[in-house]
């Protein structure tokens, strides 16, 4: 008799509840990443090289393509600073060419990428690439760079304006400017510190920010220092002639022009504002005790991280755990479904690239699917607000409407990335499980009452479906013990390997088990014939008391007592403060009424955000101290370092009104820029005190002396040129 006469014999794959579809039919996805020194874009044209030749080698029936290419990001992250740093270049160029002359503008702007270079050259020694933050970081750093080199360069201008040969005016002037521009380069350094040791995976990601605009910093002050003046020193003193003859005349003109405007209209503006200076301080602390308390109050609304929209819808379903396969399957097929009709409806069935789904993930009762989409810019361009991947989630959504016998079904348009997942997670503790579950279900409940939540998770898993076998007295007497029953259920189910064999470069596993038709239900179970150690055949039941019950498969606790988390996804999420507020004032209170013992905590990005704030809390009052401090030393003073100070409030009352106009809501990111610029704002603070004390102790009365500064100085201020550079970036970063 042969094998293949009393069993079914099949040569297949072992057997798995995973299964990856793309568009209905299987699939597989490769991630593949750089292991050297290669850059994301060499990466990327080495696999699309590759590619166009597997497609010559495969069956035209199997398709090859490339979804989410990174270096797609990477690429237009590098053209934009390149792109937006020519065209600052050439706004601050031509501004300062306007005010100053053309050749002097030209070696003011030299120094920013004789800076890049320099960071460039010493980023490796830290570790550092050009990567997208370090990117980030030049863009951030471009407006900040020429403010030094432009003190320098006005300040030689204006000497050489009055008489003095170019060399001496070069050496005069740089000594004049060489401290406040030092002290002021120190405070932009001081100020970028704090990033370097914020807490968590952005905390490990960030302190690249400041590694590179600090070694920009440091290149930049010794090339405006030392450099610059010779450029500017070592220039031709000859008569202009021809068109630099007519293009300076123009520049003188119109610097003219300005001036005069400056001394009869802002000249005796800031004389009568000197003269109500307490006037001008009381409204000045009014106005940011307003903006402040605004901010506090949360109705300016607040959010982690900017939610930024990926270029995919996600869907996640999770049944009971135990499901089988075919169920989730059967899920699978409805999101699908829906997906397709979404795109049917939409009438531009070229912005859907594809339909991803994976089924048994993280177990057979798991199911993920991404809805690929064109890029942001072409679905805007044909779609308008309507193309945006919050949209599509929004209708998919409710196209889907809810699935029988699914416990969790998400959709989300931001997966991944800093500010992905749900925006409030409240965690319940109690040592009683039953009550820990009824007050996840009535908070689940009240959270539904809100109409901009969604998504809502009550956070409790009654966990996998499971059979103990407990051996029956007729059992023990048959000689069955606990072991030999597990031995022959594993056999049965997961089969028994009988033998391996060698075929090719693998190697094969031979098992015997059960027929699929045999192992499917529960009466399968208990009707399993089992062959005793004393050679007699009896059904399982009969051996053994089949108990059912649940495996949780996770169990948390903190500080002894079972936790679970509620979590919900506001829209928007800016809200989320709101929610949080109605919450602890109305529904939590009530919560702990009805079930004793029961503690609550806000945790996920609420737990996030109390980590960053708590490490603020301690940089920011260390981070003014040593502004203060590293002020008081060139000033020789202590009052003077507390007025150039004023200028950071005020810089945060700019901050927020430019969140109002650009309609974006405070964030973490906000604030770590704030934060971070809070040495910027006080540069013109240090050449403006530095210029009056000058001119003080050459007699001048202190109003006298501010005027004097201002009508002399207002052209080429550094704070306006910082803005022309980063003017063209708001858009595209």
């Amino acid at each position: 008799m042969l094998l293949g006469d009393i069993a079914n014999i099949k040569d297949d794959f072992e057997e798995t509840d995973r299964l990856a579809l793309f568009n209905g039919k299987p699939a597989v996805i490769l991630d593949i990443f750089r292991v050297g020194d290669q850059t994301p874009i060499s990466v990327s044209n080495s696999v699309k090289k590759r590619i166009k030749l597997l497609k010559e080698e495969v069956s035209p029936h199997i398709g090859i393509e490339i979804f989410d290419d990174r270096a797609d990001i990477y690429r237009q992250r590098l053209e934009l600073m390149i792109k937006n740093g020519s065209m600052g270049a050439f706004l601050v160029l031509f501004l300062l060419g306007m005010f100053l002359e053309l050749k002097l503008a030209f070696w003011v702007m030299l120094g920013i990428p004789i800076s890049f270079l320099g960071a460039f050259i010493f980023m490796p020694e830290l570790g550092l690439s050009l990567n997208m933050v370090s990117m980030f970081a030049m863009i951030m750093a471009l407006g900040i760079l020429v403010d030094d080199a432009i003190v320098v360069g006005e300040n030689i201008y204006n000497l050489h304006e009055n008489g003095m040969p170019l060399i001496d005016a070069a050496i005069q002037g740089t000594r004049e400017v060489a401290v406040p521009i030092s002290f002021s380069i120190l405070t932009n350094i001081a100020a970028m510190l704090p990033l370097a040791f914020l807490p968590g995976i952005m905390g490990k990601i960030l302190w690249m920010l400041p590694a590179v605009v600090c070694l920009a910093f440091i290149v930049s002050w010794i090339e405006s220092i030392f450099i610059l003046p010779s450029h500017i020193g070592h220039q031709s003193e000859k008569p202009k002639k021809g068109i630099n003859l007519y293009f300076h005349s123009i520049q003188q003109k119109f610097s003219r022009f300005f001036m005069n405007a400056v001394k009869n209209i802002y000249g005796p503006f800031l004389a009568a504002a000197l003269k109500q200076r307490y006037s001008i301080l009381l409204i000045s602390i009014a106005i940011f005790a307003l903006f402040f308390a605004f901010v506090r109050s949360g109705r300016m609304g607040f959010e982690l991280f900017p939610k930024i929209e990926s270029d995919f819808a996600y869907a996640y379903a999770k049944l009971p755990y135990g499901s089988n396969f075919s169920k989730t399957k059967k899920v699978e097929e409805i999101l699908r479904s829906s997906a397709e009709k979404l795109i049917k409806q939409s009438k531009h069935p070229e912005l859907f690239l594809g339909i991803f789904s994976d089924i048994g993930k993280n177990g057979s009762h798991t199911l993920e699917m991404r809805l690929y989409l064109a890029a942001p810019a072409i679905r805007k361009k044909i779609l308008g607000e309507n193309g945006s991947t919050q949209k599509i989630v929004n209708d998919w959504r409710k196209i889907t409407g809810e699935i029988p016998g699914v416990e969790t079904l998400l959709f989300q348009a931001d997966r991944g990335g800093p500010g992905g997942g749900s925006s409030l997670t409240v965690e319940l503790k109690h040592k009683n499980m039953d009550i820990l579950r009824s007050a996840g279900e009535d908070l689940a409940y009240e959270l539904s009452k809100f109409p901009i939540v969604k998504d809502i998770d009550d956070g409790f898993q009654p966990g996998k479906k499971q059979y103990d076998f407990k051996i029956t007295e007729k059992g023990e007497v048959m000689g069955v013990t606990p072991s030999y029953i597990a031995k022959i259920l594993r056999d049965s189910y997961e089969g028994a390997e009988a033998i391996r064999q060698q075929r090719g470069r693998n190697e094969i596993k031979i098992k015997i088990k059960l027929l699929e038709d045999e192992r499917i239900s529960e009466n399968d179970l208990k009707k399993l014939i089992i062959k005793t150690p004393s050679g007699a055949e009896t059904p399982l039941r009969e051996l053994t008391q089949i108990i059912e019950g649940r495996a949780y498969t996770e169990i948390t606790r903190r500080n002894g007592k079972r936790t679970i988390q509620v979590t919900a996804d506001v829209i928007p999420r800016y809200k989320t403060t709101e929610v949080i507020n109605t919450m602890e004032n109305d529904i939590l209170p009530e919560l702990k009424k009805k079930y004793p013992g029961l503690e609550y905590s806000f945790e996920g990005m609420q737990a996030d955000s109390r980590d960053m704030f708590g490490k603020l809390t301690v940089f920011i009052p260390i981070l003014l101290l040593f502004i203060y401090i590293m002020l008081a030393v060139p000033f020789k003073s202590y009052i003077q370092p507390l007025i150039i100070m004023v200028s950071i409030p005020m810089g945060f009352v700019g901050a927020v009104i430019g969140h109002f106009i650009m309609g974006y809501n405070l964030s973490m990111m906000s604030i770590i820029g704030i934060l971070a610029l809070s040495g910027v704002v006080v540069n013109d603070a240090i050449v403006l005190l530095d210029f009056a004390n000058r001119k003080r102790s050459e007699g001048l009365p202190p109003i006298r002396s501010d005027t004097f500064f201002w009508n002399s100085a207002f052209s080429p201020y550094t704070s306006d040129y910082t803005y022309y550079f980063w003017w063209p970036c708001s858009d595209d970063i």
